[in-house]
């Protein structure tokens, strides 16, 4: 008879032993490998250091542009010859647009976003198109920038705030493109050589293997100048420091203060 009596008590039991244990399997975090968290799709910046290679805004990444050279091909001979700018602009350019535009073609999420964007976030780019987004969207930016950095009209000392700048940094302007030159002409292989404003709000010279830009490096470009061998070697061969020394001459210093500017509002 106990027995029997006994046996809802036994289930009541048994059943709220189960719901106890239930909820304790809900509750009780689960063990996780660590997740990498990946910055923003749109980081966070200052206009300042958004605007990097046009005065109107950020560079469109899809459908990247061609953008025309602001000069004749031959406009720039007291540096480059007409030869080289034609192959530079409409083939080395022209290739980093194609192959920008084919990297993203499949790419819907990352379609509406800045080049400077995307080099800032590169982990938000998937890994089989990284390389080519870095390699490629650095090459579109550098030479959007480097086509204004020059004038047929150019060359002579620095004026304004980017020539005070450079005298409180470098002592002179002379001492200044002494290690300019120094810097690009000791930068292995191909890249790039830069007077930047660094993240401390300093002028500093700096060197980019390939197509990378500065603001990899969380610094704006200011000047900077093209040392591939596609950038010179039909005038000046393999004399990389002569091509250096002539590229003075064709220098817009009033675009170099103009991002200046910028970078330091």
């Amino acid at each position: 008879m106990n027995e029997f009596l006994n046996r809802p008590i036994r289930f009541m039991a048994l059943a709220f032993a189960m719901l106890v244990l239930l909820i304790a399997c809900q509750t009780t975090p689960q063990s996780q490998s660590p997740t990498t968290v990946t910055p923003s799709v749109t980081p966070t910046v200052t206009s300042s250091v958004a605007v990097v290679a046009a005065p109107s805004g950020e560079l469109r990444a899809y459908p990247a542009q061609l953008p025309p050279l602001p000069y004749a091909h031959g406009a720039l001979a007291k540096a480059i010859d007409a030869e080289t700018m034609k192959v530079h602009h409409g083939q080395h350019h022209a290739a980093y647009v194609t192959n920008l535009n084919q990297a993203l073609e499949q790419q819907s999420n990352l379609q509406d976003r800045s080049v400077e964007a995307l080099l800032r976030d590169l982990n938000s780019v998937p890994e089989s198109i990284r390389t080519t987004v870095r390699n490629n969207a650095g090459g579109h930016l550098n030479h959007t920038i480097f086509w204004k950095l020059m004038s047929p009209n150019g060359g002579g000392e620095p004026t304004g705030a980017i020539a005070q700048a450079i005298t409180q940094t470098f002592g002179s302007f002379d001492k200044f493109k002494q290690q300019f030159n120094e810097a690009g002409g000791d930068r292995f292989g191909s890249g790039w050589v830069w007077l930047v404003r660094n993240s401390q709000g300093q002028l500093q010279i700096t060197t980019t293997p390939n197509q990378d830009n500065p603001i990899l490096e969380g610094s704006y470009p200011l000047l900077g100048n093209d040392v591939w061998e596609h950038a010179y070697y039909l005038k000046y061969q393999n004399r990389r420091a002569e091509y250096l020394t002539n590229w003075w001459n064709v220098v817009n210093w009033p675009e170099v203060n103009r991002r200046l500017q910028i970078a330091s509002k």
